[in-house]
């Protein structure tokens, strides 16, 4: 069988196997987020923490927990990182730099986890599993909440409430995260990857020296980095390491977490507005998406360029033998395209033009299909921008499931939309102008400017995957890509929210022979049509600049 063929079949199991999980996993989730009922566990946390579930709270409200929770996590896993040296487990390792424990705490809870350090050699089994491990499921159980709050702005009328944020955030770790990761983590162990609290040890000689790796949860850790579209690794080769990623059928699982939870919110928000078609409307949207930047990655890394690749059977460089092209290919787009930012190959390493492809999937501002709850509350505003733009050109009032968007929603959602290049954008341009962040990068020319481009890119977007060539570990750089990070992840909630308890307050509009169907083909098309149009009207030349300068010059 062709490496081509292999990948394809690769593909379809990928697709049958989210085909099978999406359903019930969908229906499961609505029925989680929608349920007055709390088990005994969640009442002992509501207990502990002072929090009322069953109070309903407006946006404002909402917004101070999520800020708040999200402060009081950032101190800790900063504190945590500082004391290292002094807690029990710490496999010798010193404490975290003030600059880079505050990159590392901003990172895993912003769900980015970027990381400019090598986890196998700086932090030890304390800090892996009650800090970064412990952030893998909150921040994402974070992201859940807020979209959920803007499907609940859309399902409710003539009200401000919006939910409460403390029963969101518990429901959605201990009914959807547990659960599931537990199960990840033994199929993950049944494949291979370690989980032990081991300590350092010589395993051989390498290269006239010796070679010692210490152990840990790796695949507890594994588990919930992939479902909550996390990405960080135990060890700095991340997914390609084969204690996190052992061989091609744990790849293919580990692809499949990365997308189950954001492709099956889909179906939870059809449930949660009434109306299962909207749901399989922004799905076929986000999946006529990544199709397509799969099918075009891997023809890009098949394509034969010259007698090494044609031994190779393609562009093998930085790429795990295991994994092949094929499924170098689909981590590549999986993890790009959601905000998880885990790396079984080297993006750095990809052709020109692959590059540019991981690199133009963050850039759509992670939403096919995101992240877990990202993903589907920036999808959602991307359709209320293309349900505006619609009503142009038809001369309506734009309308979606029922809400009108007037001026105040466009503003919210125009807001949205700007944060993140603005981010992107503007660090570049301050780092390339600067004449110490250049000295970090390994490459010259268009390459090296790919670099940077790709490291803010990543941060602001909540990604967290690097291009591997680029020294990071620098006060500018843990700094700027820290607050990038922060900035990209909490400010596109506050207007999240605000647009959630706008719409939350508005009367049902009635449907209307001129109501523009939103649950057809043809809206789907316009809104695949928007995205990519925004996209490439705002990035397109600093790309130019980039990997496509790179592509076309190979």
């Amino acid at each position: 069988m062709s490496p081509q063929a292999a990948g394809v079949l690769q593909l379809l199991a990928l697709i049958a196997a989210l085909s099978l999980a999406y359903r019930p996993l969908g229906d499961y989730m609505a029925r989680v987020y929608s349920s007055e009922k709390h088990y005994r566990p969640e009442k002992w946390i509501y207990k502990a923490i002072g929090a009322n579930p069953a109070a309903e709270m407006r946006w404002p409200a909402y917004l101070r927990g999520v800020l708040a929770f999200s402060a009081v996590s950032v101190l800790f896993l900063y504190l945590m990182q500082r004391v290292q040296g002094s807690l029990p487990g710490s496999l010798g390792f010193s404490s975290i730099d003030p600059d880079q424990a505050f990159n590392t705490a901003a990172s895993f809870v912003a769900n980015t986890n970027w990381q400019s350090y090598y986890g196998e050699q700086a932090m030890g089994h304390v800090v892996q599993t009650g800090g970064l491990a412990v952030q893998n499921f909150l921040s994402a159980a974070v992201g859940m909440a807020v979209a959920v709050a803007l499907v609940r702005g859309f399902a409710r009328a003539r009200t401000g409430e919006l939910g409460n944020f403390w029963a969101d955030l518990v429901r959605g770790t201990v009914r959807i995260l547990v659960p599931i990761s537990v199960i990840g983590a033994l199929v993950l162990v049944a494949c291979g990857a370690i989980q032990n609290f081991s300590g350092i040890h010589e395993v051989g000689q390498f290269m006239g020296g010796t070679q010692e790796w210490n152990g840990g949860a790796v695949a507890s850790q594994e588990a919930i980095k992939e479902l909550g579209t996390n990405g960080g690794g135990y060890f700095n080769a991340n997914s390609a390491h084969p204690f996190e990623n052992p061989n091609p059928l744990s790849n293919l699982f580990e692809i499949f977490l990365i997308l189950l939870i954001p492709f099956a919110l889909t179906r939870t928000f059809g449930r949660m507005v009434g109306s299962l078609r909207q749901g399989y409307a922004i799905l076929g949207t986000m999946a006529t998406i990544w199709l397509g930047f799969t099918a075009l990655m891997m023809w890009t890394e098949f394509a034969h360029h010259g007698p090494a690749f044609d031994i190779a059977g393609g562009a093998m460089e930085g790429k795990e033998t295991r994994f092949g092209i094929a499924g170098s290919s689909i981590f590549a787009v999986a993890t790009t395209l959601t905000s998880t930012g885990a790396v079984n190959s080297f993006h750095s390493s990809f052709t020109g033009f692959g590059g540019g492809i991981t690199m133009l999937g963050m850039q759509l501002g992670e939403i096919a299909p995101g992240g877990v709850g990202s993903g589907l509350y920036g999808m959602l505003i991307m359709a209320i921008i293309a349900v505006f733009i619609a009503g142009l050109m038809v001369g309506r009032t734009p309308e979606y499931l029922g809400k009108k968007i007037g001026t105040r929603q466009i503003k919210l959602a125009a807001c949205y939309i700007l944060i993140t290049p603005a981010l992107v954008l503007g660090f570049t341009a301050v780092a390339m102008a600067l004449p110490t962040p250049g000295n970090s990068m390994t490459n010259s020319g268009a390459h090296g400017f790919s670099e940077i481009l790709y490291a803010y890119t990543s941060g602001a977007n909540n990604n967290g995957s690097a291009f591997a060539g680029l020294n990071a570990d620098t006060p500018w750089f843990n700094s700027t890509i820290g607050i990038a990070m922060l900035l990209g992840r909490f400010l596109p909630i506050v207007f999240v929210l605000a647009l959630a308890g706008s719409l939350a307050e508005q009367k049902p509009v009635p449907e209307t022979a001129g109501t523009l169907r939103t649950d057809k083909p043809l809206y789907a098309g316009l809104l695949v049509g928007t995205i990519l149009i925004i996209t490439g009207l705002t990035y397109f030349p600093a790309l130019a600049l980039g990997p496509l300068a790179e592509g076309l010059a190979s």
